[in-house]
């Protein structure tokens, strides 16, 4: 469980960590580290991705400062950038809240946030290093929680994201069947394995929408964002909750997201007839021009659109 840094100051470490010929540079992004590296078995997968959301919801973004670069010399020949700031206090209380159920484990050494730009340094580098570097600074804000995986060659990447403070999240329908939608930039696991995923190919800044009750995932939709366009590139509700308004609750979701980024016009390939067509049509959306055919020969899939009033400031959100 990470923060991982933005850009631009991500690329500028990386050229730190190019500098200083940090050997992990290519197999994981420059981070302050939550969580370090645990085993989580699969079946505890989902509490984990919860505890990681609740964490996130319950505190708001960081504010922090990076610099100047320190070393863990002699226990470790490790040089990182020192994590300072307004909010270093909220980043000790993230820590300790995502530090619970499956992501409980005891602390080995002292909590120090730091940045890591080079492990395994020979002494007469790492002993350089604070000096050549001392100027080095920048400020962050991190507005969520990135937890990621090892995969085959130690290559460490994102599977899951919750927002700080739960921008765009909340709980809908409160009574009997309240929902619990969260959005994210990127679908976890059991969102992955609803729906139709290729987000590799996204033409643009991909998200998630999830809808969860007592956090068994019930429904999902994913798509991108570029310019003033939202792309809707699937959207499925588990099939045993069809018929409860949790479609149009991720379609307002969705529409939430579109007007955080600034998007007027929306759009999906979806069926002309059935409940995804009632659905669109209820949430005012509507054909695109030549999309509709007679009810006789019409296509199985069109074209929906809908568009949005422009937006008086634009807010980027992830």
């Amino acid at each position: 469980m990470v923060l991982l840094l933005p850009q631009p100051v991500a690329a500028q470490v990386d050229g730190l960590r190019r500098a200083l010929g940090d050997g992990a540079r290519t197999r994981i992004p420059p981070h302050v580290t939550l969580v370090p590296p645990i085993n989580v078995h699969e079946r505890d997968l989902p509490d984990a991705l919860a505890t990681v959301r609740r964490a996130a919801a319950e505190h708001g973004p960081l504010t922090l400062a990076l610099g100047p670069v320190r070393t863990f010399a002699p226990a470790t020949p490790v040089a990182y950038l020192a994590v300072e700031g307004p909010d270093l206090a909220a980043l000790h209380a993230l820590r300790a809240a995502v530090r619970s159920g499956p992501l409980d484990r005891p602390d080995v050494h002292e909590f120090v946030p730091h940045v890591t730009v080079a492990d395994g340094l020979p002494p007469e580098r790492l002993e350089a290093a604070p000096a050549v570097l001392a100027d080095f600074a920048a400020e962050i804000a991190v507005d969520r929680v990135h937890v990621l995986a090892e995969a085959p060659g130690r290559v460490w990447g994102p599977i899951a994201d919750a927002p700080l403070g739960g921008a765009g999240s909340g709980t809908v329908g409160r009574g009997s069947l309240p929902l619990d939608i969260a959005v994210t930039g990127r679908p976890d696991l059991e969102a992955a394995a609803l729906l139709a995923l290729d987000a590799g190919t996204a033409p643009g800044l991909p998200f998630t929408v999830t809808a969860r009750r007592d956090g068994v995932l019930l429904g999902a939709a994913w798509g991108w964002t570029s310019g003033d366009r939202l792309e809707v590139a699937d959207l499925v509700v588990t099939t045993t909750h069809r018929n409860e308004g949790i479609g149009r609750h991720l379609l307002a979701a969705v529409e939430g997201v579109a007007r955080r980024r600034g998007c007027t016009a929306l759009g999906a390939a979806a069926p002309a007839d059935g409940a995804p067509a009632a659905l669109a049509e209820a949430a005012g959306w509507v054909r695109a021009p030549g999309a509709a055919a007679d009810a006789a020969d019409r296509p199985r899939t069109v074209r929906w659109e809908r568009r949005l009033p422009a937006p008086d400031r634009p807010d980027d959100d992830r």
